[in-house]
């Protein structure tokens, strides 16, 4: 079929919450490179949503899941387990860097990691509250939405969230938040609404995702631990985006040397397979009773071959090397950008964790949502895949794959530049 009569499809049997607003549709994909229903070539930026950090159908990864295929697809691993799931287990164990000796469950998403990461806090600690921060995205589960510091499009249309949620604001010293006024308004919603003895976990994005592409310095993660340490909560650090190799390490929270007490992870995990995990502490893991956390589908075999193979292929190609280097590329282009367009301010990256703001002025720092969009949307045109974010919309980040080829690479960034171009805002 082509990408009208999909289209077509779409429209009249597709729940609109759930329908792409894009009208092309994947037909094949290899590393950085998707071909539609029509046959078009399109450069991918997106990565899936940082999914694909080893890019599309990595041969290595492919082969694991055939060779799974034709072993076990499913028993369910509460009711019948299998070396996969022990095996991720014991290698997430050995790279995860929490406190002391790790132990692990595997679920299907970011949000279902994040979910149980709560359950798991608050059984190791029997207190409810959980703190987050403005601007985190953790899912679409009625807890993360709760969780998440941005109501629209989440939360929206969905009426009361769960309850013993609190925030705080995270620091953007850009848009006005500093380091250090963001630690006083954590103690500020410790000592006003979360009573820390009645508080399980703090929860934070050590680089928010859906918020911007802002890090937070390792001063401001080590005082959270500090205050974590004070009161006898944990810490959750959220590494559904910005884990496995996104910012030159295997997590984004190495940058810092804090240790969580629990890392959830999934996205680049298995390279486009479904799974996540939780990572905590062994004796925090081990609060809860038997059979107290799990799935139908948890840890597929399936996904766990993907996901050993993912690890295999970190090693052997140097991917958190890659991924440093990809970076340097992405923040001497966007450097240059800055200086040569009106609308391109505040460019960052932390290894390929790479974004800028769009402005309407660069003294005010004026998001500029709308060009933002038009940005997207002209790429599109031209055969590229690109993503917005933030808090303000106005944030372009950059998730194509560690793997791509440099010329691939390139003939993209030449695509944003000529946007840049056209929209007048040079």
């Amino acid at each position: 079929m082509n990408n009208a009569q999909l289209n077509e499809l779409k429209t009249r049997y597709v729940a609109s919450g759930a329908a792409s607003p894009a009208t092309q549709f994947a037909e094949r994909a290899e590393n950085a490179l998707i071909w539609d229903a029509d046959g078009n070539r399109i450069i991918d930026f997106a990565g899936g949503i940082g999914v694909l950090n080893v890019g599309h159908r990595h041969p290595k990864v492919v082969q694991a899941v055939k060779d799974q295929l034709d072993k076990v697809m499913h028993t369910c691993q509460t009711v019948m387990p299998y070396e996969g799931y022990v095996k991720v287990a014991e290698k997430l164990s050995q790279l995860t860097p929490v406190r002391g000796h790790g132990k692990v469950m595997l679920a299907n998403s970011g949000a279902e990691a994040l979910e149980n990461a709560v359950k798991v806090a608050r059984a190791a600690t029997g207190r409810d509250n959980v703190i987050c921060f403005t601007g985190g995205y953790h899912g679409r589960t009625f807890m993360t939405m709760a969780m998440n510091g941005k109501v629209a499009p989440y939360a929206t249309d969905f009426g009361s969230m769960p309850g013993n949620v609190f925030r705080a604001p995270y620091p953007v010293p850009y848009h006005g938040v500093s380091e250090e006024d963001a630690l006083n308004g954590l103690k500020m919603t410790l000592k006003t609404d979360a009573n820390p003895s009645d508080t399980a976990a703090i929860v934070l994005e050590p680089v928010l995702g859906e918020g911007g592409f802002y890090a937070a310095s390792p001063s401001f993660l080590k005082a959270v631990r500090e205050i974590c340490d004070e009161h006898g909560m944990l810490m959750i650090v959220d590494e559904v985006q910005s884990g496995f190799g996104r910012t030159g390490k295997l997590f984004a929270i190495e940058h810092s040397g804090v240790e969580p007490d629990i890392i959830t992870m999934a996205k680049s995990m298995a390279d486009g397979m479904p799974i996540s995990a939780v990572v905590g502490t062994d004796k925090v893991m081990d609060a809860s009773g038997g059979n107290s956390l799990g799935g139908t589908y948890t840890g597929s075999p399936v996904s766990c071959a993907a996901t050993l193979a993912v690890l295999e292929v970190f090693e052997e190609e140097k991917i958190l090397e890659k991924s440093q280097a990809l970076g340097d590329k992405l923040g001497e282009r966007f450097a240059k950008w800055q200086q040569d367009f009106a609308c391109v301010d505040n460019v960052r990256h932390l290894g390929a964790m790479a974004a800028f703001d769009v402005v309407a002025d660069k003294a005010k720092h004026t998001p500029d949502a709308e060009l933002t969009g038009a940005l997207c949307k002209k790429a599109r045109e031209k055969g590229l895949i690109l993503l917005s974010c933030g808090l303000y919309g106005n944030t372009l980040r950059f998730l194509m794959p560690v793997t791509i080829e440099d010329d691939v690479l390139q003939e993209g960034l030449d695509i944003v530049e000529a946007c840049l171009k056209e929209l007048n805002h040079a």
